[in-house]
């Protein structure tokens, strides 16, 4: 998937995007961060509780406190009485641990609440946005990393969000307070631990320059394996039919062993990385620890500030390696939020103001049509003009690559007319000033290739007319041929279609398809080499049927299979792109053009 520098984008930074998806589930966040930091205070309050304790309870020695405190302190009697009382003491930790604990409850709860909306959210928008992209977009990205994007990215910018991101609030306040209460306590000492600090930082933050491209690599990877994985669960029938199981076996381990590879690289760079950080933390914990001792002994430093120091030092390790794990995960978490919004800028697909909704039980004009796709390949169609009159039976024939499918795909929007491309216009009224969802519910179209979702019959056939009884069900299935064969299904018309119609012939799809179609009552069918998979018998039978049934409806059938075309009002022939021919079966077999010779082609073979 090509990550292309756009203009005019919906979000034109990262940071947009995120707080686009935060909306919603910013109080929860806010919340979590102001329970994170409460906690981190009460964290820092033990040790100078145990400070105190050492010093100026056991040792009858002093210890400064802040006034409010000393104040309470000496009107109930001061040192002594607490000396007298120790349980005071534990009842104070003991009380403080029950705050933090509801406090650590309440910063996970909104923690947990926040980051499960903002996924919720973010599946849902990237869904939505997906399904009113371009056509054309959706030829030029693979399946399997669109879905490796929705997922595997979405679930690492909420790990980073969550977890990281509301922890770096936490860590902020712990190491200034912590730094203050160690500059309070003694300044030599606290200036010894403070210099190992941009060391780690420094450390984390060449780290994540480096690493950053390498969690790239692994990201597009991934979703290159979750492709090739996704187009072989849903060809299987084709890789077992010309038994490429062996080979398409070799090409999922050989991508998977240099997904695998990759990723214990990137794992070895961690390794070191974390490593590294241990040592440092460590060497910070045994200097501090070693010269506090020497500061204590000689009496810089008194015993109870010595372990409440140690304390504090212990409790600022974590946080500056956390901040260095922050600073790392935050390349990778950078990484899919730009993936994720190559997607969200990916432009929708957009009406004119004040589209139109036009009767389309109107003649259909292809006026200088002419189109190429984005990949700049040339034209498919080139100059073509022609006119389908309301209520008639249209015929479209040509080679492969001739352009007949462009040509409906035009006509239904799925692909956007350029302007300088000539127009089409249904009643006069140009398809580009109407909506699209309004073209597409008034055109249905049967391709060659149905796609059948893993439902019953039933509900397959009326995917796109929800409300349709079973009286409806089985008159569309009737027409299309279709009923005969469900009658034969142990579960009739409730029989279970596996994914893509798996457990369906090709001819079964198929009829289930225009099933699909006729049950809308359409002003315009299109069957789009759509009876190719059934038998010739089958073919007029279902021809004769939709004949009978369509009413005013507008016909236009895309075929190879000239029994298919014949009884059609007009034919046009392309090739090239271009219509070589035009007329009735009549008037085509008189030419010696195209037509004749395929019609004679298949009268020989038949």
């Amino acid at each position: 998937m090509t990550e292309e520098k756009k203009t005019n984008e919906r979000f034109a930074t990262k940071k947009q995007l995120v707080w686009f998806f935060l909306q919603g589930c910013r109080r929860y966040f806010c919340a979590s961060v102001i329970f994170a930091a409460l906690v981190s205070l009460l964290d820092l309050i033990n040790p100078r509780i145990i400070g105190y304790t050492v010093d100026a309870v056991l040792n009858d020695g002093t210890y400064e406190l802040p006034a409010v405190i000393e104040t309470w302190i000496a009107g109930i009697g001061g040192p002594a009485v607490i000396r007298e009382h120790l349980w005071w003491i534990g009842l104070i930790v003991v009380s403080v641990g029950l705050c933090g604990a509801f406090c650590r409850f309440m910063w996970r709860y909104n923690n947990t609440k926040a980051a499960e909306s903002l996924v919720q959210r973010m599946r849902n928008t990237l869904f939505e946005h997906i399904l009113h992209l371009p056509f054309s977009w959706h030829s030029e990205n693979h399946t399997g990393d669109i879905i490796q994007r929705c997922t595997s990215d979405v679930d690492t910018v909420k790990m980073f969000l969550s977890e990281q991101l509301t922890s770096l609030v936490r860590i902020t306040v712990l190491i200034i307070l912590a730094l203050y209460f160690m500059f309070n306590i003694h300044v030599k000492l606290a200036l010894l631990s403070l210099m190992f600090i941009p060391v780690i930082i420094g450390y984390s933050y060449l780290f994540h320059r480096r690493i950053s491209g390498a969690f790239r690599h692994a990201d597009e990877e991934e979703g290159r394996l979750s492709a090739i994985a996704q187009e072989n669960l849903t060809g299987v029938r084709v890789v077992r039919a010309f038994g490429r199981e062996s080979y398409e076996r070799e090409r999922f381990e050989k991508k998977n062993k240099e997904y695998t590879a990759m990723w214990v690289r990137l794992m070895r760079i961690l390794s070191t990385f974390w490593a590294t950080s241990d040592i440092v933390s460590g060497l910070q914990i045994l200097t501090v620890t070693a010269v506090g001792a020497v500061f204590c002994v000689h009496g810089e430093i008194s015993s109870g500030d010595y372990i409440a120091f140690i304390a504090y030092n212990a409790m600022l390790t974590w946080p500056v390696r956390m901040l260095g794990r922050v600073i790392s995960n935050l390349s990778r978490a950078g990484i899919s939020i730009e993936r994720i919004r190559y997607i969200m800028n990916a432009p929708a697909e957009a009406d004119v103001p004040d589209a139109l909704e036009p009767p389309m039980n109107k003649d259909i004009v292809f006026d200088h049509v002419t189109y190429q796709y984005e990949n700049g390949s040339g034209d498919i169609l080139k100059d073509v003009s022609f006119t389908i009159p309301a209520g008639s039976t249209f015929g479209i024939l040509g080679g492969t690559g001739s352009g007949k499918s462009t040509l409906m795909y035009l006509m239904d929007r799925l692909y956007d007319l350029p302007e300088d491309g000539g127009k089409i216009t249904v009643g006069g009224v140009d398809l580009r000033d109407m909506k699209a969802s309004w073209v597409r519910s008034q055109i249905g179209m049967v391709l060659q290739e149905p796609y059948l979702f893993s439902r019953t019959l039933s509900e397959n056939i009326r995917i796109a007319a929800q409300d349709a009884g079973m009286t409806e069900i089985r008159n569309a299935a009737r027409i299309a041929s279709l009923d005969e064969s469900i009658e034969r299904f142990q579960e009739g018309y409730e029989t279970y279609v596996g994914e893509r119609g798996v457990t369906l012939s090709g001819g079964q799809k198929q009829r289930t398809a225009i099933a699909q179609m006729l049950i809308r009552k359409p002003p315009v069918m299109v069957f789009d080499d759509s009876l190719s998979a059934v038998d010739a018998e089958t073919d007029a039978k279902i021809r004769a049927a939709v004949q009978e049934n369509s009413g005013e409806s507008t016909v236009i059938l895309i075929a190879h299979r000239l029994t298919t075309l014949m009884h059609a009002d007009h034919i046009i022939v392309l090739d090239k792109g271009q219509i070589a021919e035009e007329g009735t079966h009549e008037e085509l077999l008189k030419g010696n053009g195209i037509y004749r010779k395929i019609y004679d082609l298949q009268t020989m073979h038949e």
